[in-house]
């Protein structure tokens, strides 16, 4: 513990001594920490967002009606169709919407569009919602391989099928893969914001510290001769760090909370109740950990080249 406890006062000293560059450290880790906290709830709330979009994508199979095939869809043929789709694994729920219930949907979106129609064109149809939204192919494509009769359109259309031949259900699927393709690519670009920004500002607190370390190079170098160990000497240097990542994380996390505070009550970006970025306290408690690890990693990395004597 006296040790300890010298190694403490030692950092504390060195701190007060040379207060430009605990400044400068802590002035870099209060920025990083910063980005990192936005990084951190624009990301998670970005990804959220891309959830939300994918558990809308599903599979719609719509079946024959006597005006476009001259043929209504049969019962049988209906049922034969629930069956294949039941034994697919990648299909978690089926919903069946008959023509009446269409027509009554459609009559309370589009009042306008359906007034005055001699009868209902609509198809009956299924609604299949898969487990994963990267299924909705692997389901459009097993059932289009598969040609069961009475069915009409499958969208997204199945490669190959009569609605990707003549283009019905186009429309649909690029607009899936596109969902898809920009949820994909948005881990990516959050996964390499987040790694660049560690990186950028490890090797910024490493560099601030150096300063401090350099400064007392004849220092270390008298305490290393008179046969103090690696760790007696890195002690204040990790501590200093150490000190200098939470004071730098706890003033990031007090201007996120200010940010909190006084700027999200002016967003509204979107009214669903699935949308969230992570909890404010996983914020805090990633920030401060990072901070902490931030200003033990610079001081560490830095001491290394400066005990070789």
């Amino acid at each position: 513990m006296s040790r300890f406890r010298v190694i403490v006062s030692e950092a504390v000293r060195s701190l007060g001594a040379n207060l430009s560059t605990t400044f400068a450290a802590t002035t870099t880790v209060l920025i990083g920490m910063f980005m990192l906290g936005l990084v951190v709830g624009l990301g998670s709330w970005a990804l959220s967002l891309s959830d939300h979009y994918k558990k809308q994508l599903l599979v719609n199979v719509y079946f024959c009606t006597q005006l476009r095939c001259g043929d209504e869809a049969s019962t049988k043929e209906i049922d034969n169709v629930r069956a294949q789709l039941a034994a697919m694994p990648q299909v978690k729920s089926i919903r069946f919407v008959s023509k009446a219930e269409a027509l009554a949907i459609e009559r309370k979106k589009h009042p306008d569009l359906v007034a005055g129609l001699p009868g209902n064109p609509l198809p009956n149809a299924f609604k299949v919602i898969p487990k994963r939204a990267e299924d909705i192919d692997a389901i459009s494509t097993q059932l289009g391989t598969a040609k069961p009769k009475g069915v009409e359109t499958i969208c997204p259309p199945a490669p190959g099928s009569k609605a990707a031949a003549t283009g019905i259900g186009e429309s649909c699927s690029q607009i899936s893969h596109r969902v898809l393709s920009v949820a994909r690519y948005l881990w990516i670009v959050v996964l390499i914001a987040f790694i660049v920004l560690l990186v950028s500002s490890t090797l910024l607190v490493a560099n601030t510290i150096r300063l401090s370390i350099f400064a007392r190079r004849r220092e270390i170098e008298v305490m290393k001769l008179v046969g103090a160990t690696n760790w007696f000497v890195r002690g204040p240097f990790m501590i200093e760090g150490l000190l200098c990542g939470l004071g730098g994380a706890v003033l990031a996390v007090i201007l996120l909370v200010l940010g909190r505070e006084l700027f999200m009550p002016l967003i509204h970006l979107t009214n669903a109740s699935d949308i969230h970025a992570w909890p404010f306290g996983l914020h805090v408690v990633i920030v401060l950990g990072a901070g902490l690890a931030l200003g033990a990693a610079g001081s560490g990395l830095t001491i290394r080249r400066f005990l070789q004597v």
